[in-house]
């Protein structure tokens, strides 16, 4: 029986990952650790932890995008960009709660801000020499409640 589960598992995670993911679990409980699929286990981890860093990247870029839409066109402010903001600083704060996302966060913001002027500077028409060439934000600054305030 222990053969056929070692054998089954790789199989498993190509047909559904969801129910792999149960097995595993469920191998983990009754530690019956030798019947682990540790290479799918490894390729499985190591994606979640690349998918979790590009959505940090990807909220922040757009958090910023936002910010600096609302501080360089005031008048044209609408409830959508708030929203936009609001949901992603929400985000944000829920996942950035453990340290090594958080320590990203502070990694890639200058990046994420790069990729936001270029973003921002073509929904706004406005050129890309009009936003401060480094990140004027802290990464706290931008995960306030405030942020709208500035």
């Amino acid at each position: 029986m222990v053969n056929r589960a070692i054998e089954t598992l790789p199989s498993l995670y190509e047909a559904d990952e969801t129910a792999w993911l149960e097995a595993m679990a469920e191998l983990i409980r009754e530690r019956r650790y030798e019947e682990l699929d540790y290479q799918n286990l490894c390729e499985y981890l190591t994606d979640m932890a690349r998918r979790d860093r590009r959505e940090v990247r990807s909220r922040l870029t757009t958090l910023i995008a936002h910010v600096l839409k609302w501080t360089h066109q005031p008048r044209k402010r609408t409830r959508s960009w708030r929203g936009t903001i609001v949901t992603q600083r929400q985000e944000l704060v829920g996942e950035l709660g453990s340290g090594v996302l958080r320590n990203h966060a502070e990694t890639v913001l200058a990046d994420a801000y790069a990729d936001a002027v270029e973003r921002a500077a073509e929904e706004t028409g406005i050129p890309l020499k009009k936003f401060p060439a480094e990140c004027p934000y802290r990464l706290d600054e931008l995960l306030s409640a405030n942020v709208l305030d500035g």
